[in-house]
């Protein structure tokens, strides 16, 4: 849609630009400390739990993340906002699970696991498959998308076109790159603590000042104007599913459940991987201990699903009233447009440096953990085996600018945020059982990761160029509007992962033994344990992490009835919320996860 540019004035200016200074004379304070590749990647693994969770909040909201919302809204109301919400389960499950587990290994990416637990020339092609498949295609897909979303948040605030967009976002990577790319996980993390403050900020601002508006009349005006439908935290739930009108979600009871119940274990998703990765497994690593990791984790979640929506939900719902002309792919913009119509001289400049620092954070903490695959998993085994510290750093750093390159490559063939997500989890269908797997029995081996790695881009293949075309259109729509798709590409995984598992040997013993020894863990490991295992303390492990769940969404209900002024289901939320923290924090000390 066409939009005159937002006039900024010169204190919006000031307020960018000092932005802009602050964050690279942070990064750059923080390059000395670069000297070796764990401090490059890890931070020297000294990081408090307060630093490490909240750099990974930072990373997870990027310039994309309330235009998203605001378009899930605009589809569904709240409850559209499952789209993501579902991925807690998952969440909760690394944080009591795996978060010991990932601080323990002791490594330097999630993606050298495979070199402690698995053997064989199997075990190496995966290792460098993986860097160069997670750290070059996957990497630059995600910031493909956070560019797009930048490149909109341009063309509304500046009027300037697609193309001029682009190579802004090509500016504005290199901004990124002058501290990220000489800093570190250092750098990194402290920037990310300033710009989420900053990004926070901005978004509770236009948060109140758009609901306190004439044109929306506070919260009950916002009760007033909308149907109930586009306010309830579920879906508006019928015998079968859709069509969906703007602001209402309806779906059938199956479908929903589906999609709450298959994909936070089934399906590999930046950020909401199943025992964990990329840069969620970097930030627990390098944590300085095993229990600041585990709390970290807690808090990223909490944050993450519970607290941090809101404000952007609050102007999302506001849309619906303010522009309901925009539909489809534009709904985003009207986030863009309510910082354009409702904040005066000076907010507007906060508001774009909070943008600003949400693109900055998410891309830095992209370059950095994509890189560390590249270097550590590629470079290192594969090409300069006896490179030393300094070289690998130095190499780190040309590693980021060409990452830039490649994702700027990527950016310009990227159209469709959407289609992006729907990609990723359609084809980490049925790998995930498989990510948890591997920490919980001995029996999986490489060609198992290998095959589950495969198999769902065969499955997806089978559902959207045969099912789809030639039985039925309804095999190719999105998961949570009809899941069969999905589901049929989850069976079929794991169905083959499973045959190769059998097929094919198991690991080296002495491998196996020498993981075991360092990490462990629980589960079937009978042949590998040299002492007694307490059989209670897994079942109290679920009960922990069943428990947590359950605070987790009482905490983002109890917020949300508060918020909307329904006093009756505040309280039941309430109730829940500390019944389930009560058993949270009995059965934490039984089994020790904070220790």
């Amino acid at each position: 849609m066409d939009q005159e540019a937002i006039a900024l004035g010169t204190l919006d200016y000031i307020i960018i630009l000092g932005f802009i200074g602050l964050i690279i004379s942070i990064g750059l304070y923080f390059s000395k400390r670069a000297k070796s590749t764990s401090d490059f990647f890890l931070g020297g693994r000294s990081l408090p739990w307060v630093l490490a969770g909240t750099s990974m909040v930072a990373t997870t909201f990027a310039a994309d993340t309330p235009l998203a919302v605001t378009e899930l809204v605009k589809q569904g109301g709240i409850a559209g906002n499952w789209m993501w919400w579902n991925l807690l389960a998952g969440g909760m499950l690394t944080t009591f699970f795996f978060a010991k587990y990932w601080r323990r290994a002791e490594i330097l990416t999630d993606v050298e696991l495979i070199n402690i637990r698995y053997s064989g020339k199997e075990a190496r092609f995966l290792r460098g498959f993986k860097a160069i498949y997670m750290g070059v295609f996957v990497n630059a897909l995600i910031i493909g998308w956070v560019n797009l979303a930048l490149m909109s948040l341009l063309q509304v605030f500046f009027g300037i076109s697609a193309q001029e967009s682009l190579f802004w976002t090509l500016g504005a990577m290199f901004v990124v790159f002058v501290y990220s790319g000489f800093s570190g996980l250092l750098g990194v993390v402290y920037t990310d603590f300033v710009q989420f403050i900053i990004a926070m900020t901005g978004s509770i601002v236009l948060a109140v000042m758009v609901i306190n508006s004439d044109q929306i009349g506070g919260i009950d005006g916002l009760k007033n104007t909308l149907p109930p439908e586009a306010l309830s935290f579920f879906p508006n739930f019928g015998s079968e599913d859709g069509p969906s009108t703007a602001g209402i979600l309806s779906v059938s009871v199956g479908s929903f459940l589906a999609f709450i119940i298959l994909p936070w274990w089934n399906s590999w998703y930046p950020g909401a991987e199943p025992g964990g990765g990329g840069y969620v497994v970097q930030r627990m690593m390098s944590a300085k201990d095993e229990k600041n990791a585990v709390y970290a984790n807690l808090y990223f979640q909490i944050a993450h699903y519970c607290i941090r929506p809101w404000p952007w939900v609050l102007v999302a719902l506001s849309t619906l009233i303010l522009y309901p002309e925009l539909q489809g792919s534009e709904a985003k913009l009207g986030y863009v447009l309510a910082m354009k119509d409702f904040l005066p001289v000076g907010l507007k400049g906060l508001l774009l440096a909070a943008f600003f620092a949400a693109y900055m954070s998410t891309t830095a903490s992209q370059l950095n953990w994509g890189t560390s695959y590249i270097i550590n998993d590629f470079y290192r085994p594969f090409i300069k085996q006896d490179a030393t510290e300094k070289q690998l750093v130095n190499t780190s750093r040309l590693s980021v600018l060409a990452m830039i390159l490649v994702a700027f490559g990527v950016t310009s063939q990227i159209n469709s945020i959407a289609a992006v997500w729907n990609f990723l989890l359609q084809t980490g269908a049925g790998l995930g059982l498989v990510l948890i797997l591997r920490w919980y029995w001995w029996r999986i081996n490489a060609w198992t990761e290998i095959a589950g790695t495969i198999a769902p881009f065969v499955g997806y293949a089978i559902v959207t160029y045969g099912f789809a075309q030639h039985l039925d259109p309804s095999w190719g729509l999105p998961i949570i509007e009809n899941p069969k798709g999905f589901l049929f590409t989850i069976i079929f995984t794991i169905s083959v992962w499973l045959i190769v598992t059998f097929m094919t040997s198991p690991t080296d013993e002495k491998v196996l033994q020498a993981f075991y020894d360092k990490i462990q863990p629980a589960g079937n490991w009978k042949p590998f344990q040299r002492s007694q295992v307490n059989e209670t303390h897994l079942f109290k492990l679920i009960v922990l992490w069943i428990s947590a769940v359950v605070m987790a969404y009482s905490i983002l209900f109890t917020t949300g009835s508060l918020i909307f002024k329904n006093w009756t289901e505040m309280f039941i939320y309430l109730a829940i919320f500390i019944t389930s923290l009560i058993c949270v924090k009995i059965l934490a000390n039984k089994v020790k996860v904070f220790e």
